[in-house]
């Protein structure tokens, strides 16, 4: 059983892959819409969050399109999914009150024990994400020689968590 990612995670996703594989030049909304079989107003609205969080530059006009903001290794898969997950980018509810609460100290509810184990999974599950570069997704673009990392590989993965997959 695996984490189900939207969409637009999914979009964005192949979007960097694309211009780690373009890193020579720009590239354009057409070409990559045209390129997944994406829609060209629902990949705009993806570059639009990317280019917020730092992630790829973008410029306008007739020669204008878009890159990576830096380098492939640089760019972690849990920070992304973190970017474009609604949710994701919030904290977990239940921690400290507000002065708008009264200060009131959380209560010690199931709700907000229930919230504070979704937040220590979803922390954990980001963790494991930000072990993956764009590097590592792009041919030639990891360290060694374009070779997927060792932990990355489908029989290691299996090993290291072995009990995940148990209940999977």
């Amino acid at each position: 059983m695996y984490m189900h990612l939207t969409e637009f995670t999914d979009n964005a996703l192949r979007l960097l892959v694309y211009l780690g594989n373009h890193r020579e030049r720009i590239a354009t909304i057409n070409e990559i819409a045209e390129r997944y079989g994406i829609s060209r107003h629902h990949l705009a609205k993806v570059s639009c969050v990317l280019s917020a969080s730092g992630l790829i530059e973008t410029s306008r006009g007739r020669l204008g399109g878009m890159r990576l903001a830096g380098a492939p290794r640089d760019i972690r898969l849990g920070e992304v999914v973190r970017c474009t997950e609604r949710g994701l980018a919030r904290g977990a509810r239940g921690g400290p009150r507000s002065a708008q609460d009264g200060g009131r100290q959380p209560c010690r509810q199931p709700d907000d024990r229930l919230q504070q184990s979704l937040a220590v999974a979803t922390a954990a599950y980001l963790a494991e994400l930000n072990r993956v570069t764009l590097a590592d997704l792009i041919p030639g673009g990891g360290e060694a020689h374009g070779e997927m990392p060792g932990w990355l590989a489908t029989n290691a993965w299996r090993w290291q968590h072995s009990t995940l997959e148990e209940g999977a």
